[in-house]
């Protein structure tokens, strides 16, 4: 493959991107501000010790006489673990976003994408009304999903744990991919809205615009620790139900243009 060649599929992929951006921009937005705010309210707690874990084991590797403030921020930037869980969202959102697709393309059932917004709105709504998930009948009692849910991470939090040992470079990326299959009911609503786009270079940038979102918490949890975690918390917690209710409105007028 030619110089020449190489330049065009690169030219080819930008513009493409470029036209997705344009069509789905609401969608990326959306989607970034859940993972941001979601990321404070809810990723800094679940995910934060799989972080901390990785700071201190990739810390212990770096001699003290060797120790500087760059070899801090590095290790606590764990930056390979979240490329690989961007990854992991990413190909879920694409695939999730190719199969609507093609389920829309069949007669009768066009409302597929409007379905998946609606619920995607109803979820991120209930994180802004606050304890409205609490109520919820599965959410009283474990029952099946909630059981399978369970099993299903201690699995996988099983199978990345040799990954632990030494979580830097090729290693922590494949923890990253890992983990990112655990599940995680804000990632179910993001799944939703990255799928509904039904095109899946849009939902694999809408799922890396979550993941991209989701960043900040972790990195502060990486850099200060937990107690960092929790103050941040406190003020996002305050800042987080006005965010996701206009989420909530920004993807249930998506649904309404889609009908109108």
């Amino acid at each position: 493959m030619d110089q020449h060649t190489v330049l065009t599929l690169i030219d080819t992929g930008l513009q493409q991107c470029s036209l997705d951006v344009a069509r789905d921009g609401g969608l990326f937005g959306s989607l970034f501000m859940a993972g941001l705010v979601g990321g404070w309210s809810h990723c800094a707690g679940m995910c934060g010790p799989f972080v901390l874990a990785q700071v201190a084991t990739r810390l212990e590797g770096v001699p003290a006489s060797r120790m500087t403030e760059l070899h801090r921020l590095a290790g606590a930037a764990v930056l390979p673990y979240h490329f690989g869980r961007a990854t992991t969202y990413a190909a879920i959102g694409g695939m999730g976003a190719l199969l609507t697709g093609g389920a829309a393309s069949l007669p009768g059932l066009r409302w597929i994408s409007v379905a998946l917004l609606v619920f995607a709105a109803l979820f991120f709504l209930s994180y802004a009304v606050g304890g409205l998930v609490r109520h919820l009948p599965q959410a009283q009692s474990p029952g099946f999903a909630m059981r399978a849910q369970r099993r299903w991470a201690e699995r996988v939090s099983g199978f990345a744990k040799p990954l632990f040992g030494s979580p830097t470079g090729w290693r922590g990326y494949a923890l990253g991919l890992a983990l990112g299959f655990i599940p995680c009911g804000l990632l179910y609503g993001a799944v939703a809205v990255a799928s509904a786009s039904g095109n899946p270079v849009s939902g694999a940038l809408g799922m890396a615009a979550f993941a991209a979102g989701t960043i900040p918490s972790l990195l502060t949890v990486g850099l200060a620790g937990h107690a960092a975690g929790r103050s941040f918390r406190g003020v996002m917690s305050r800042v987080a139900p006005v965010v996701m209710a206009v989420n909530a409105g920004v993807l249930g007028y998506m649904a309404w243009r889609l009908i109108a």
